[in-house]
């Protein structure tokens, strides 16, 4: 049974709980209140009729006293008994009306006996029998006789039994009406936790599966208070981060989609340029052997494209991947040096492209993977070189920044369209899209520079306009300052 009841009780909502818990609370509240009202109540005219009765006694024994019977017995149902005690012996006096002794008188007796023992008043609650309760008094009235009044304390007992019945009526309906309304406010107090609810079951009916899933559902609305304001603000906050993180998967699944539709397409080109001219060395070897080397040669720069394409993916995944073992041996490398051997590189291999290079007075020594920094500049002078005519201008520079070093490569060619600008750094991606892949790469050079700038802690932007396209390469130099050179 106490099972069953617990199970009923955490199966209701918690408005219902609370507004019970809150009745249970309030009726210790009322058992409390009504039980030190009652006790106060009973005292109170317990004293009053104490007051009474040694009030009426102090008239009495002046009467008995004077003369030698009783006065004053102005009160309804009221016992008294006049007892002889100068001889030792408990004696009861003839009373002066039947009326005015109960039909047992032992707890009379009893208490005149006490008296006389403890020579002072003395009060005792007793039950006469076929009477009822009564408060008895004891007194001496003069030396040898005492005197016993008796009070009934039937109309305590109504008074308290009325003020008992009111107080549980008035309790019972102030529990009722607390537990009714308080159930009423606390459901409406607990509304906006409701609200949430129904907004976490609105998202949970959502596939969030799909790769373009968000959450557009908030918990709305100002009631509740501060707590319950709180807590909405965190709610939403969390379906914030969690719509963010969707968007974010979803975008790096498009990415990787996109990364590999075009990996894919790069890849089988070269494969079937190798397919082709296999069956072309194939066919020279057996009926035209001066073709032969021709196909020959065409074979190994298609494996050799390959093999650039392949060495370029597996550098971007290993610094994607964050490898223990980075693709990096870092060393003190003069920067300086670096940049003038890819400027010999370049007029030597695109002699239609002017290069100004500038390097400053001295050395720029940073500790760096110089074959990686290397490849750096030779994909942004190359970058340069494919973009632009033949006879653009392209110039290189080494500067000092407080806290780093830049490597400035700008040509003058027709400027980068402001819609390519943000996706150059993206794998795969060609500002030419009709450009051939003789003349241009796979799309992979930026994206590998971008890639070995950051494994370097450094930056790579991106300025460009009509006759003006800067990459500013910037790597730290912890330690080199302007004016060291």
């Amino acid at each position: 049974m106490i099972a069953r009841l617990r199970r009923a009780y955490r199966g209701m909502r918690l408005g219902t709980r609370m507004a019970l818990g809150l009745g249970a609370l309030s009726l210790v509240v009322f058992a409390v209140v009504g039980t030190a009202l009652t006790t106060y109540m009973r005292d109170y005219l317990s004293a009053q009729l104490d007051t009474q009765l040694a009030q009426a006694q102090i008239a009495q024994s002046k009467s008995i006293a004077d003369y030698g019977t009783l006065s004053g017995k102005k009160y309804y149902s009221w016992f008294y008994a006049v007892y002889d005690v100068s001889d030792g012996k408990t004696e009861l006096r003839r009373p002066e009306d039947p009326a005015d002794l109960p039909k047992d008188v032992d707890d009379f007796t009893s208490l005149a006996r006490a008296q006389t023992a403890a020579h002072t008043e003395l009060l005792r609650t007793e039950h006469l029998r076929g009477a009822g309760s009564y408060r008895l008094r004891a007194c001496q009235v003069e030396p040898g006789v005492v005197l016993v009044s008796a009070a009934p304390l039937e109309d305590i007992e109504d008074t308290v039994g009325q003020l008992i019945t009111i107080q549980v009526v008035t309790f019972a309906l102030a529990l009722l009406a607390l537990v009714v309304f308080g159930r009423r406010m606390l459901r409406r107090g607990l509304k906006p936790l409701s609200d949430m609810a129904s907004t976490a079951h609105g998202i949970a009916s959502h596939d969030l599966t799909e790769s373009a899933a968000r959450l557009p559902l908030r918990a709305d609305g100002r009631d509740g208070g501060p707590e319950v304001d709180e807590l909405r603000t965190a709610f939403n906050t969390m379906l914030e981060h969690i719509d963010d993180s969707l968007a974010v998967r979803a975008e790096a699944e498009q990415r990787l989609r996109r990364f590999v539709a075009d990996a894919s397409h790069e890849l089988r080109t070269p494969l079937m340029s190798v397919r082709g001219y296999a069956d072309l060395f194939q066919y020279a070897a057996a009926n035209a052997p001066e073709e032969r080397d021709r196909h020959l040669a065409r074979l190994r720069a298609e494996a050799a494209r390959m093999g650039i394409l392949l060495d370029d993916l597996l550098l971007l995944a290993r610094l994607d991947a964050a490898e223990v073992e980075e693709p990096l041996r870092m060393e003190d490398a003069d920067l300086v040096e670096l940049v003038s051997q890819a400027a010999d590189a370049f007029r030597a291999g695109r002699p239609g492209h002017p290069l100004t290079v500038l390097t400053g007075p001295g050395p720029v020594r940073l500790p760096m993977d110089p074959l990686r920094i290397r490849q750096v500049v030779d994909n942004l002078l190359t970058n340069a070189a494919v973009h632009t005519p033949a006879g653009t201008k392209v110039s290189v520079e080494v500067a000092l920044v407080p806290g780093a070093a830049e490597v400035r490569v700008a040509d003058t060619g027709p400027g980068i369209p402001p819609d390519d600008r943000a996706r150059v750094f993206d794998r795969f991606y060609r500002v030419d899209k009709a450009r051939s892949r003789d003349r241009g790469g796979s799309g992979l050079g930026l994206a590998v520079a971008q890639s070995l700038v950051r494994a370097h802690g450094g930056s790579v932007e991106l300025n460009s306009a009509p006759g003006a396209t800067v990459f500013t390469v910037r790597l730290p130099a912890p330690g080199v300052h302007p004016a060291d050179r």
